[in-house]
């Protein structure tokens, strides 16, 4: 009897995601993939397969990729030391080399091969092919030299339509062409953001290490399910905004000004976060969405 009972709740689940698997059909996703889930392989593996699942059912999905401490592992393998201002990395020449060597050369491939192996097509792509991603560099906090750090300036969505429209599933990794051509390092949460409302992505949903945006930094039952494009702008002044979630957020708010339907924030150390977000009542994590 426990047996067909199973049988029972896998049929349940699988008739209660039939209603959103309608729903996106056809839609662009851009999934903002970083944190622990980057890290732990098995998590890898299963976020890959959700990514492939999503392409099966006919969605079109786009990921932007992170690697911030994949980067200093290997720059200190090198004997480099990395610097940081106010959380920043100072992205010298060296350390550009590195961290594009790492993002486009070795994480971006990681993860199209794991979806390869899930049966669905995915082609790496760095911001400079197809100067998919224009940039210019930034100053840091008071006016500090960042180095090669930019911010994103242009998007051409060509060579990714080209792809999807191919049927591939473009990965994306956060460098950007500068006017002379030269490589720019770019947040990923900044590239994402940016980057779907350009690509008339219905969500974006931004894996990370924690559950979404809390009202008490110390307390997980404060977490915030839902906040209007207003109160995620006022969010971002107060003290219940650590350092690290403000390019997260914020990532979020230019995605839904520039179009984008609903912004997630959702904790992609949880199997299967994505999945539950998506094809699911209970939904997880933090939605940004319009006024």
């Amino acid at each position: 009897m426990s047996g067909q009972n199973n049988i029972a709740l896998r049929a349940q689940v699988l008739i209660e995601a039939l209603p959103y698997i309608q729903e996106f059909r056809g839609a662009r996703i851009v999934v903002k993939y970083g944190g622990a889930a980057m890290v732990d392989e098995e998590l890898k593996r299963s976020v890959c397969q959700d990514v492939a699942l999503l392409h099966y059912v006919g969605i079109k999905p786009i990921v932007v990729h992170g690697g911030g401490k994949k980067i200093s592992e290997v720059m200190e393998r090198l004997g480099l030391q990395p610097q940081f201002i106010e959380g920043l990395r100072v992205t010298d020449d060296a350390t550009m080399e590195v961290a594009e060597m790492v993002l486009v050369g070795t994480i971006a491939q990681d993860l199209a091969s794991h979806i390869q192996a899930a049966g669905v097509s995915a082609v790496t792509l760095s911001g400079r092919d197809g100067c998919t991603l224009g940039a210019c560099r930034i100053p840091g906090p008071n006016g500090a030299d960042l180095g090669r750090v930019g911010e994103v300036t242009s998007i051409d969505t060509r060579l990714i339509n080209d792809l999807i429209e191919a049927g591939h599933i473009p990965v994306i990794s956060p460098i950007g062409r500068e006017s002379s051509g030269a490589p720019l390092n770019i947040n990923a949460d900044t590239a994402a953001g940016a980057l779907a409302g350009k690509v008339g992505a219905r969500k974006l949903v931004t894996l990370s290490d924690v559950p979404g945006l809390l009202r008490d930094r110390e307390d997980p039952s404060t977490l915030i399910s839902q906040l209007t494009l207003s109160e995620a702008r006022e969010m971002l002044t107060s003290d219940a905004v650590g350092s690290g979630m403000i390019p997260k957020l914020q990532s979020c708010i230019t995605a839904v000004e520039g179009g984008v339907e609903r912004a997630h924030m959702i904790d992609g150390s949880r199997p299967h976060s994505l999945l539950i977000e998506l094809f699911s009542e209970e939904g997880i994590g933090t939605m940004v969405v319009g006024d």
